[in-house]
């Protein structure tokens, strides 16, 4: 073709387009484009929510284990730095279904605690919408069940007596029990109890308590300790627990307390059911610190978590799995809490 012969320019290219009406198709095209683009990432990212994830132990537990997650109070600064219903709201913001709740001398939770506040702390609560998974208390220590001095024994009968009512106002139904000590190395105002008297005084306190505990329908759990010299073998644990004869007795089992020497996976299937509540503590076989300070958190030392997950699932456990920990962080202390959560998803197959 000639260049001085008319081109054959198709009619919509020889119509002349207003500068604006020009840009409003363009920006509608890309808008379709994009609006395409977005539905097919949505139906790409559906799809692989929907398809099941590859196992993978690096990332976590392969099998998914249907426990509750819970996390005790004593992580988090409280009372100096969070009050309890940031407590309460930072471990539901974490992805906690539950929380342990401790009980003192003084705060929110103590003696000097109306039925009216302690129901208005389990209204509290269910607002922000986590469960109290239990009650704890650090009070047994200096108020042994089973001391040589009398005052003291007596002193822990009453506390042990108000947390169980505590309990009662706040349709709480699990509350941990420490029966006596032979030894309590953290303290240094303790009289060694020799351990068939250790028993003995234990056998009377707890069996006054079961008593009270069947008519505030709540559950005395017994907790495993090592360091307390005391019921140090699942064997010894089961007879006691037994020797009640009542559903108000049972085993809060924790899985540092008997770390040092022994091997929580072994403890499960001998407790059986008897077990209504487990604390999860992270303990590290490598130190030679054998004090509260040898406790780590989750994931940061020596436990077989596969085993003992696969152990509390074969006894059918289905309850609460409680993080306890002593030492907040001084820094960010939000960190522990979140930590905490992603560890126990990774050790409950969630992740």
């Amino acid at each position: 073709m000639s260049r001085h012969e008319p081109r054959n320019i198709p009619f919509a290219q020889t119509v002349p387009v207003d500068r604006r009406e020009a840009i409003r198709c363009g920006l509608a095209a890309l808008g379709a484009a994009t609006a395409t683009g977005a539905a097919i990432t949505a139906a790409a990212k559906e799809s692989l929510a929907a398809a099941p994830r590859a196992a993978d132990d690096r990332r976590g537990s392969p099998q998914r284990f249907d426990m509750k997650k819970s996390i005790n109070q004593w992580a988090f600064p409280y009372p100096d730095r969070m009050s309890l219903r940031e407590c309460l709201q930072l471990a539901k913001d974490a992805g906690f279904e539950g929380i342990e709740l401790n009980y003192d001398l003084d705060n929110d939770l103590s003696p000097k605690s109306t039925a009216k506040e302690l129901a208005g702390i389990r209204h509290l609560a269910d607002s922000i919408g986590i469960e109290i998974s239990g009650l704890c208390s650090f009070l047994f220590w200096p108020y042994p069940l089973t001391s040589n001095e009398v005052e003291k024994r007596n002193r822990g009968l009453e506390l042990a007596g108000l947390i169980g009512q505590a309990a009662h106002h706040m349709g709480v139904e699990d509350v941990l029990l420490v029966p006596g000590a032979v030894h309590i190395p953290w303290r240094d105002d303790h009289e060694p109890v020799p351990n068939d008297v250790c028993d003995r005084r234990a056998r009377e306190a707890v069996g006054k308590l079961a008593v009270a505990a069947e008519r505030l329908k709540i559950s005395l759990n017994i907790e495993n300790i090592f360091f307390n010299g005391y019921l140090m073998s699942p064997m010894e644990m089961n007879d006691f627990v037994d020797s009640f004869g009542s559903p108000h007795v049972n085993v809060h089992f924790d899985s540092g307390n008997i770390a040092m020497f022994q091997h929580p996976e072994h403890w499960v299937p001998i407790l059986g059911q008897r077990t209504k509540n487990v604390h999860f503590k992270e303990f590290t076989k490598k130190g030679t610190d054998y004090s509260l300070e040898t406790f780590r958190p989750l994931l940061d030392g020596t436990t077989n978590w596969p085993a003992l997950m696969q152990a509390l699932d074969s006894v059918g456990y289905r309850g609460f799995v409680t993080f306890e920990y002593f030492h907040p962080y001084p820094h960010y202390p939000e960190a522990l809490i979140y930590q905490t959560s992603d560890s126990l998803d990774r050790i409950l197959g969630r992740t």
